[in-house]
């Protein structure tokens, strides 16, 4: 039976026998909860546990509402639970001195005083289950009360607890497989669906193997009934084919219903929409990568950090505040705009301080405008940093901000910014009045001002303006803004894409387009299906687990960096010589957290999509045989692919290395030093381990060479075709063959503007080594132009020879025709002649034949071949 009728039949008998149950299910209790704590004493605040099930149970079991009381009973408990925090984990490292010092002397505490060996007792097969605390047991046996009798939220409280270990409850994840299935069977809940989905999807814990085609099961069951986690995780899999063929339009349809989702949310709120914070980001990252600094691709080649000493690229965000703050001190107006602008938006270490943000633009505006909205100063440069102040001082006052929402306000500080030309100020007069906000509606002026602030390149204002051109049926104009706006990553213009992509209008549909749109819009809402802020929050806190389970899930809903996080903390294989085992204050890895399959399996699919370094991670665990047997083609073809990228010299080393020791590829020393140089090319930081691994292979390759080995030896490198000829022919051969482009083009893939980033010589300057720079082609143009002139000189000398040759036959014969003439006098005078015409005769023979001997170009007149060649008989 094929998979896709499985899945029919299972949905029948779910459909069957939980929707009933399903059309009346009450809303159940996140495991977020909200942990209030109340003072006093917890256990004194609880009610005893035996006493209250037995009260409950007495006052009528077959009455549903005593099992809800005893649900709130059992929150009422919880909520007093505090969790145990250590008193050292208040001292953060911040900046100052204080903080500093506090935070390392934290650290050494910890390391002189609180690090001991492991006390696991290896005797015992099955670990050591915590004790609950009084209170905790209270609330477990009134939840568990309750579940005896198919109470819907005390199944998914119990379930959530030993899966989350939320209200310090320990872990126990076959316990809440087996909840999560009870309320699943109960009611068809779409929450416990998705958490089995992901429980057969991951193995997580050992509670069930992993079986990805019940996973699609229930997942697709889950987003069925709505649960958004399930819709972008059923999206993701039948995307890229995992325990399904892959299906694009199952694909879109899914990641469709998330992304209208998301549109709504971030369409909601004060005017403008949701501030959407993105907490999504690699872990290696923070480190320079998977390989480290240096040797990852994050931190080397093109994405190097090759920033000066002045720039802020490597400060930290505390010492960026401390530097603008001094400047700002100084009066430097740009940067009090920066530090508002800072608080406002926020960082992903810092959070948005809007009273503070509003304190410095009022800075920056009041240098500019006086109470009364005059302007006190004609400088420019004061005029535009206090618009972009006014900008967001209209925007805090729109959107209420910090302040009490007041469109009057926010249209004052808009026409003030307005008339400086302020982009921003622009954009949110369009959207005054395009929807009436304090001022009457006029789409024509909105639109006006949409247009105004796109020319300046505001991602806002190009999508509201297609949005309009979309309106009036201009569906070129549209499209044309939308990709303006898509180019940083505006998610309305992806929606807008999607849509007319997915629906084929003015252009022919394009499944996979409207996929990748639908994806990008589904992932930039995280805040409805994600929790990566409590992901983050957990690693950088020490506990791995609550992370790796969080990232885990975001994981399988596709994102890429969340599957780059769980192998990274998977992944056991951080260095070939690990001193872990040997350091006593190390902490040992959680059970959890050691799982090369699963690794394996997220640097796949992080690979996948377009990770190079995770191409590069899978190629080593296929090399090395970590979690599934070694295949030397595959980790060969990964490095192959990841080499492709010239941006990798990390996989670009791997594939010399295969190729000098013939892992998985024909052994080829010749092959393997062309890969290390190319390694060389794409970092220059890999210099030392490029120039060792050279050394090494010199030597195999002169060894194999000396010993008529079979392994193809380094052949020496071809000479320069830019050497200088031998010979005429050498030259003549190589001016022929020479079919290269202009040097030029050699670089074609070097970014243009690169060129004007700074000039190597002034105009102007005193540059002594401007021979070398004359172009070669203006040198072989002077050479073919000498030869030109030689060839007509020649042609030349020669046409001269030719007419002085024939004046000088044109004057014998005149000699000749003299004497003739005179022949008729005296006797003794006329002797003469018969000798001057025998001598004549005999020398106008041996012209004519010097002349028959020379020839020149044609047949002079009077030859005898002078006729045929007018007659074109030359040579017959």
């Amino acid at each position: 039976m094929k998979v896709r009728h499985l899945h029919l039949i299972w949905a029948a008998l779910f459909i069957f026998s939980g929707v009933a149950h399903g059309l009346f299910e009450r809303k159940v209790f996140r495991r977020d909860l909200t942990q209030t704590t109340t003072k006093g004493d917890p256990v004194a605040a609880a009610p005893e546990s035996t006493e209250s099930v037995t009260r409950w149970q007495q006052e009528g079991k077959d009455n549903g509402s005593q099992a809800t009381i005893a649900v709130q009973e059992a929150l009422s408990i919880l909520r007093n639970i505090r969790t145990p925090r250590n008193r050292l984990d208040r001292f953060e490292r911040t900046s100052g001195f204080v903080g500093t010092s506090m935070y390392y002397a934290k650290e050494a505490f910890f390391f002189l005083f609180m690090n001991g060996p492991r006390t696991d007792n290896y005797l015992e097969t099955s670990p050591n289950e915590r004790k609950l605390s009084k209170p905790l047991s209270q609330a477990v046996n009134l939840l568990e009360a309750a579940a005896k009798e198919h109470e819907p939220d005390a199944l998914f409280l119990l379930a959530e607890m030993n899966f989350f270990g939320n209200y310090t409850h320990p872990r126990n994840y076959k316990e809440a497989f087996r909840k999560y299935s009870d309320l699943a069977s109960l009611n068809g809940n779409s929450s416990a669906q998705h958490m089995i989905g992901f429980m057969y999807a991951t193995g997580i814990g050992g509670a069930v193997g992993r079986d990805q085609a019940k996973a699609l099961m229930y997942h697709t069951f889950s987003a069925l009934g709505g649960n958004t986690k399930s819709q972008m995780t059923a999206a993701y899999r039948h995307h890229s084919g995992i325990g399904t063929p892959r299906n694009c339009n199952e694909a879109a349809y899914w990641y469709k219903q998330v992304a209208d989702k998301a549109i709504a949310y971030a369409r909601s709120g004060p005017p403008g929409g949701q501030n959407l914070e993105k907490d999504s980001y690699r872990l290696a990252d923070e480190n320079g990568g998977v390989y480290g600094e240096g040797a990852s691709v994050v931190s080397s080649g093109i994405y190097a950090n090759k920033a000066g000493p002045n720039s802020d690229s490597h400060a930290a965000i505390d010492d960026v505040l401390e530097y603008l703050d001094l400047m700002s001190r100084k009066g430097d107006l740009k940067a009090t705009f920066s530090l508002g602008r800072l608080h406002y938006e926020g960082t992903r270490t810092t959070k948005r301080n809007l009273r503070t943000a509003r304190a410095y633009f009022r800075i920056v505006a009041r240098k500019y405008w006086a109470k009364d909205g005059s302007v006190m100063t004609e400088d420019d440069g004061i005029g535009r940093v206090a618009s972009k102040a006014a900008g967001y001082l209209g925007r805090m006052s729109l959107r209420g901000e910090g302040m009490e929402q007041s469109y009057e306000k926010a249209l004052i500080w808009f026409k003030r910014g307005r008339a400086n030309g302020d982009a921003l100020c622009q954009y949110e007069l369009g959207l005054m009045y395009l929807n009436g906000f304090g001022v009457r509606k006029d789409p024509k002026a909105a639109s006006d001002y949409f247009k105004a602030a796109a020319e300046q390149d505001f991602t806002s204002a190009q999508t509201y303006l297609g949005q309009l051109f979309l309106d009036q049926g201009d569906i070129s104009t549209a499209i044309r803004y939308f990709d303006l706006a898509a180019r940083h990553g505006h998610i309305e213009a992806f929606y807008h894409l999607a849509e007319i992509s997915n629906n084929g209008i003015g252009r022919e549909r394009s499944c996979g387009v409207a996929t990748a749109y639908y994806k990008l819009v589904a992932e930039k809402a995280e805040t409805i299906h994600s929790d990566f802020t409590e992901a983050n929050g957990a690693y950088n806190d020490g506990d791995s687990e609550t992370a790796l389970v969080n990232y885990m899930m975001a994981a399988e809903q596709g994102y890429e960096s969340a599957q780059a996080n769980v192998a990274y903390m998977l992944d056991e294989y951080h260095s070939i010589l690990s001193l872990d085992s040997l350091m006593p204050w190390k902490k040992h890895r959680n059970s959890l957290l050691r799982n090369t399959i699963l690794a394996l399996i997220y640097w796949t699919r992080s690979a996948k999509q377009s990770n190079i370094d995770s191409m590069v991670k899978m190629g080593d665990y296929y090399l090395s045989g970590h979690g599934i047997e070694a295949d030397m083609e595959k980790a060969a073809t990964c490095y192959q692919t990841a080499a492709e990228t010239h941006q990798s010299a990390q996989a670009l080393w791997n594939l010399g290395w295969i190729h000098e020791n013939g892992l998985g590829v024909e052994q080829d020393f010749h092959l393997a030093k062309r890969f290390y140089d190319q390694a060389l090319e794409t970092n220059q930081e890999a210099y030392l381990p490029v120039k060792l691994s050279l050394i090494k292979l010199r030597i195999r390759s002169f060894w194999n060479t000396i010993t008529n080995g079979k392994v193809n030896s380094i052949q020496p490198d071809p000479e320069p075709k830019d050497h200088p000829p031998f010979s005429f022919t050498d030259w003549l051969s190589t001016f022929l063959q020479d079919d290269d482009p202009h040097p030029y083009y050699h670089n074609n893939n070097n970014n243009d503007d690169d060129d004007f980033t700074e000039p190597h010589h002034l105009p102007g300057s005193d540059n002594g080594d401007y021979i070398d720079d004359i172009d070669e082609s203006i040198i072989e143009s002077l050479f073919i132009l000498a030869l030109a002139a030689t060839l007509a000189a020649l042609v030349y000398y020669r046409q001269r020879r030719l007419g002085r040759h024939r004046r000088e036959v044109e004057r014998v014969e005149r000699l000749q025709q003299g004497g003739g003439g005179g022949g008729g006098g005296g006797g003794e005078a006329a002797a003469p002649p018969p000798r001057i015409e025998a001598d004549g005769g005999q020398q106008q023979q041996q012209q004519q034949q010097q002349q028959q001997a020379d020839g020149g170009f044609f047949p002079q007149p009077g030859d005898p071949e002078y006729a045929q060649w007018v007659a074109g008989g030359v040579g017959h």
